[in-house]
């Protein structure tokens, strides 16, 4: 993409999904993550209705007197939106493809993150970590966010969910709001989510293109493997493998929904065709 289209499509969408964070979700976002990290303040005497769970046992047993530890919200955040670039995110069966779908909705999460003054960190990942900007504020390092998005070009074409949530674990010492952003047809992830999850405030957005869900019937066709790079011949004409395609196909979301209930993560499901901001300001609600 030449510099002067790219920078036209950055502000273009700067200027689409800023005015969303500004007047939809700000708000939404600051009432859905406060308050996530406690930092101790201080130790005082147990008051009626204080919570027992509080109670400072080395200190009451000490002073011979009921005393509890007061905690206060670390109110700034960091949020790492971890996104699947891998080659089936670059199919679309119409104008909006998968990665721009993508990019504008990571660009409204780090809009809102950015109003609450919080810090936004990006990976991209394949089944390697093929880019990592570490969390920073302000509105440049969330464009630079956006051009990266929009412009990146994957190394590989092959996904591995397992690969950016040990990567985050081993970098990310404090908890972090976490949004996974992927069409999740990767091999098991369950393990690894389950304990980045622990320490983490997890959200996995699954998105979708509605031509992917079944196999029409075209006869015999010649096809893309986006993922192996490889051409093969498909019968679709065959009831039995168009079956077996949709069996895969449910098989793989039917996973991404256990294993992020599992794990007690959150869960986002948008087809290329949805309105994104609903769905997102459905989820914040929800929470």
């Amino acid at each position: 993409m030449e510099t002067k289209d790219l920078l036209k499509k950055v502000r273009k969408i700067e200027i689409k999904t800023k005015r969303l964070s500004d007047h939809i979700f700000g708000g939404e976002y600051q009432s859905t993550f406060k308050g996530r990290g406690m930092a101790f303040s201080e130790v005082r005497q147990y008051q009626f209705g204080d919570d027992v769970r509080a109670i400072d046992w080395n200190v009451t047993a000490r002073y011979n007197d009921t005393f509890i530890k007061v905690f206060e919200e670390e109110r700034e955040l960091t949020m790492m939106l971890i996104i699947d670039i891998s080659g089936s995110n670059f199919f679309g069966s119409n104008s909006l493809f998968k990665n721009e779908y993508v990019t504008e909705l990571a660009a409204t999460l780090a809009f809102s993150a950015t109003k609450n003054n919080d810090k936004v960190g990006l990976i991209l990942f394949s089944d390697n970590v093929e880019l990592y900007i570490p969390p920073k504020k302000g509105k440049s390092h969330v464009l630079r966010i956006i051009r990266e998005l929009l412009e990146f070009k994957s190394k590989s074409k092959k996904t591995d969910i397992n690969v950016p949530l040990k990567f985050v674990s081993n970098i990310l010492k404090n908890r972090s709001i976490a949004f996974i952003i992927s069409d999740f047809i990767s091999q098991d992830y369950s393990n690894s989510l389950k304990i980045f999850s622990s320490r983490h405030d997890v959200t996995g957005i699954r998105i979708y293109d509605k031509s992917e869900e079944i196999i029409p019937n075209l006869g015999v066709i010649d096809i893309n493997d986006n993922e192996t790079g490889k051409r093969i011949t498909v019968n679709t004409g065959s009831k039995n493998v168009r079956m077996k395609y949709s069996e895969y196909y449910n098989s793989k979301r039917s996973e991404f929904i256990e294993y992020f209930k599992r794990s007690g993560s959150g869960i986002i499901e948008c087809n290329t065709q949805d309105d994104y901001q609903k769905k997102l300001l459905k989820y914040f609600k929800s929470r």
